[in-house]
């Protein structure tokens, strides 16, 4: 491959963040289905909006053209189609926090130029729950899903430090330790997880989430499972997600 030879690209993209750049652009950071997280630089985005209209949106989902020089750490954005916009439809608070926490996670936890198509089929799966109106359901089921593939997740089985069978019982998990463990051995700042949120961790990794849709799901349905998955990921991402703070339990 020559050097300084264009590469173009076409294909599906999450926008997860903007930032200004220079005096005009704007710094954009992609989630795409086909490389994985990539940055690039919309020129003059912040006077003209020609090209890109709302398509700069964080969790706007597009059809992202840019060129790629090699050797170069940040791509040419050319042009965005919109395929799904959190803009075309009003929403509240709680399912604008639900949208910001996919893309602030996906924005932390995944690497420049590694394609993950599952996590990319999860992230677009869950904004689109998030968009219809429900927010407790794929927020959870997003969390333990990124924790799960991510290989974060704790067996919830047994203790972590004795070894007890705590199938069915309620387990304790520490914001700053990995795995669970019983009542006798619990660690500072320990949690509880109650069996019936256990239970429900196990249905949500083998259901899909149009599935469980189905079912009711208000805020204080496993909200221990939600406060636990979250904690899973600010543990390994080793910092605290903003987004997250209107969607643990008070």
């Amino acid at each position: 491959m020559a050097e300084g030879r264009l590469i173009p690209h076409h294909g599906e993209a999450i926008v997860l963040r903007t930032w200004p750049f220079h005096e005009a652009d704007l710094l954009v950071s992609l989630f795409t289905r086909d490389q994985g997280k990539v940055k690039g630089v919309a020129r003059h985005a912040m006077k003209s909006r020609r090209r890109f209209g709302g398509a700069l949106e964080p969790t706007t989902h597009v059809r992202a053209h840019y060129t790629e020089r090699p050797c170069q750490e940040l791509v040419r954005l050319d042009q965005f189609e919109i395929l799904w916009s959190p803009l075309t439809a009003p929403i509240d608070y709680l399912r604008t926090a639900g949208l910001q926490l996919v893309v602030e996670v996906l924005e932390e936890a995944m690497p420049e130029l590694a394609p993950e198509d599952n996590i990319y089929r999860l992230a677009l799966t869950t904004l689109t729950a998030i968009h219809a109106g429900a927010v407790w359901l794929p927020v959870t089921y997003f969390c333990l899903w990124m924790n799960r593939l991510m290989g974060w997740m704790p067996e919830l089985g047994h203790c972590a430090a004795c070894g007890l069978d705590l199938r069915n019982q309620t387990v304790y998990w520490s914001p700053t330790a990995d795995g669970v463990t019983c009542h006798d051995d619990r660690r500072p700042q320990s949690r509880a997880l109650a069996a019936a949120s256990v239970a429900e961790s196990y249905k949500i990794a083998r259901t899909p989430l149009a599935d469980l849709a189905a079912e009711d799901w208000p805020s204080t349905r496993a909200a221990d499972l939600r406060a636990f998955a979250i904690g899973t990921l600010e543990r390994h991402l080793e910092r605290r997600l903003r987004s997250a703070t209107a969607l643990l339990p008070r």
